[in-house]
């Protein structure tokens, strides 16, 4: 004789994920992107709304390669909006935060205006992007607690001592110079006149770095303990015994060869 049984698994609620706690909902909604929050997320109940409005959902904010990934449907003045957006919902909290090819001069003041406890900054530094070298000084000397900073698409020469200078706390610094004058031994003394605070070092695209940049490197960031300085092309030999020679009895990691 043949019983029948209710599956449990009919028998079951659906799950209300307005139910979760808010820390548990939190954590899976940090996770989306900035737009997916700013445009779904925080629309589509009131719980959800108030968490995505709480400044701890927006101490970093990574809107990089996003504009080429959605260009289809975001141009660069609504990304500006976003990352506004985002700013703002953040409070005056920001510690982190890495943006496109979107960002132009006046969003870069307003971040610098409103994030004083920023952290790290990752951002590119290109025309019409950035209109000159000195907006990009200016708004960077109003983060004083900045630790780490990223360069990359470059169409300027970075004025790297007054970078320094301006953020006399820096820990990591990160450059990519492709598409811009390969870094040189004038850039390196910049480095290690204005930076002493230096843990973390990358200079991706550095031709025409020679011991002598590399020993002032050694000399003026005594807390140097990575430096990175890969070549974007085929390294040639004479590069790679310049780093072994001048390394000899440097506490600091090396990496050199191509990436």
């Amino acid at each position: 004789m043949r019983t029948s049984s209710t599956s449990p698994m009919k028998d079951e609620e659906p799950r209300n994920w307005v139910d979760l706690p808010s820390e548990l909902t939190s954590l899976i909604l940090i996770r989306l992107s900035v737009t997916d929050i700013l445009d779904n997320a925080r629309k589509v109940c009131s719980p959800w709304r108030r968490i995505c409005k709480d400044p701890s959902m927006w101490r970093k904010i990574d809107m990089r390669d996003l504009a080429n990934r959605r260009m289809f449907k975001y141009n660069a003045y609504s990304m500006r909006r976003r990352c506004r957006d985002a700013v703002d919902l953040s409070q005056g909290g920001l510690l982190e935060i890495k943006i496109d090819r979107f960002v132009n001069d006046s969003l870069l003041s307003y971040i610098a205006d409103r994030s004083s406890n920023l952290k790290s900054f990752a951002l590119p530094v290109c025309y019409p992007s950035i209109t000159t070298i000195e907006e990009l000084v200016n708004a960077i000397a109003k983060f004083p607690f900045l630790e780490t900073l990223e360069f990359f698409d470059f169409l300027f020469i970075l004025d790297l001592k007054a970078i320094g200078h301006a953020c006399p706390q820096l820990k990591t610094l990160k450059i990519n110079f492709s598409g811009y004058t390969p870094c040189d031994d004038d850039d390196a003394i910049a480095i290690a006149e204005s930076m002493p605070e230096l843990r973390q070092l990358q200079l991706m695209g550095n031709g025409r770095l020679t011991d002598t940049g590399l020993n002032a490197i050694r000399d003026g960031c005594p807390h140097l303990e990575h430096l990175d300085r890969r070549d974007e092309s085929p390294g040639d030999h004479d590069r790679h015994e310049i780093v072994t020679r001048a390394s000899d009895c440097d506490p600091y990691e090396i990496i050199i060869g191509c990436s």
